[in-house]
């Protein structure tokens, strides 16, 4: 069962993908919005919005595109790599939707490529204003583009119907990029035709909690699982208030508590979920052996007897969550084509079931009434049981992993 709908989901709300309907107005977005309203009102220049990895930029695309009126404004968006010049006008014509015709003869020339592509741009250009609608271009990712390409996007804002620019820019970038339009010496002419632009922030820590609940009750969740005050601290610790980074960190806390059966997520769950993503040993009061109880609150210890019988019942617990995640598996490759993920985690789970039964029944048999025996019985439990846990939260993060993928290949498809 996955963690939507082990908690009453209808959808997963926090994918890695950008999503229009998960808009989040934190203070940082609606700066950007301002700036980009102001910016589209001109109708003409460069439009600039600049941030960090995952801290929101295409999903401000996203919810931009889904809300401009398409009667007044012809969008088109481009993702850009390392393009020549040339490369780029062809991309911007594809992105228009521009027939490009006698291409297979004008690709032995580029320059005359170039050429009938400028040409046919402008042509769609005058088309539109005649139309009554403005052009918009959405180049994502600017760090990527050579100074030459950055040069040709200006070229393109030159394109007038009389004193009436055809087409205006919008341009997203990482910080490197701001850093490059601000002082390269050959984007000087570039550099003043930015009318508006905004670099996009973190969330706040005030603003951490009401992106978490925006986003689950847009899925109906009714306040299950909960969320303590010292995981929220720590979550924008460990995340920096990046989107990103919260939906990649929230979304792993889900799935390990839909697998704990966990109504509350709390911080000691997000340090198993760090501990998997960065590879890091858990601290030590989160181990198996130092969450053993060895004495009682008095400080009096326990019998040997009471520890065996506390111990083997955790790893009878144990041995039932790796059923469940076998179970998991079993669900999960339904509808879907075997992978050898799918084989490796069905075969460890059957194979540490296997392994704790015959351990469970060979502990029963012992003779309970010798001390020292028992004791080193003991030791071997907690021995398996600190390595069962590690082969447990494995499983688990092998399964978080091929289902993310799984995700990630279905949204691409």
């Amino acid at each position: 069962m996955m963690f939507d709908d082990f908690y009453g989901f209808s959808a997963r709300p926090f994918q890695l993908t950008p999503d229009p309907a998960f808009w989040f107005e934190s203070v940082t977005h609606r700066q950007a919005l301002s700036y980009l309203g102001y910016g589209l009102a001109q109708g003409e220049g460069f439009i600039t919005i600049t941030g960090e990895v995952g801290a929101g930029k295409s999903t401000l695309v996203a919810h931009l595109m889904a809300t401009i009126d398409r009667q007044r404004l012809t969008a088109a968006q481009i993702v850009t790599s390392r393009l020549s010049d040339a490369d780029l006008v062809q991309l911007v014509a594809q992105a228009f939707a521009i027939s490009q015709e006698g291409e297979e003869a004008l690709g032995r020339d580029p320059g005359q490529g170039k050429a009938r592509a400028l040409s046919q741009i402008e042509a769609f250009l005058h088309a539109e204003a005649r139309a009554g609608r403005r052009c918009l271009l959405v180049v994502d990712e600017c760090q990527n583009l050579t100074i030459e390409a950055l040069e040709e996007l200006r070229m393109l804002s030159n394109f007038q119907l009389g004193a009436h620019p055809l087409l205006q820019i919008l341009m997203l970038g990482q910080p490197e990029f701001r850093e490059r339009l601000q002082g390269h010496p050959d984007l000087e002419q570039l550099r003043q035709r930015v009318i508006a632009a905004h670099h996009l922030e973190a969330m706040g820590a005030d603003e951490l909690d009401p992106y978490l609940v925006h986003r689950l009750k847009l899925v109906g969740w009714t306040g299950q699982p909960s969320f303590t005050p010292d995981l929220l601290v720590e979550l924008y610790r460990v995340t920096g208030g990046v989107p990103r980074r919260v939906n990649q960190v929230v979304n792993r806390l889900l799935m390990l508590g839909a697998a704990q059966k966990a109504d509350a997520i709390d911080e000691a769950m997000l340090a198993v979920v760090m501990a998997e993503m960065t590879g890091q040993a858990l601290p030590a009061v989160m181990t198996p052996q130092a969450d053993t109880p060895v004495a009682e609150e008095a400080g009096e210890a326990k019998p040997a007897s009471v520890l065996h019988e506390e111990l083997t019942s955790r790893l009878a617990e144990q041995a039932a969550q790796i059923a469940e995640l076998q179970q998991a598996v079993i669900e999960l490759a339904n509808g879907h084509e075997a992978a050898p993920e799918q084989d490796h985690l069905a075969g460890v789970a059957a194979d540490l079931a296997a392994s704790q039964t015959a351990e469970l029944a060979a502990d029963r048999a012992a003779n309970k009434s010798e001390f020292a025996a028992l004791q080193e019985r003991i030791a071997a439990i907690e021995a398996r049981l600190a390595e069962q846990d590690r082969t447990l939260r494995h499983t688990l993060t092998m399964l978080i992993e091929w289902i993310e993928k799984d995700g990630s290949t279905r949204v691409a498809a």
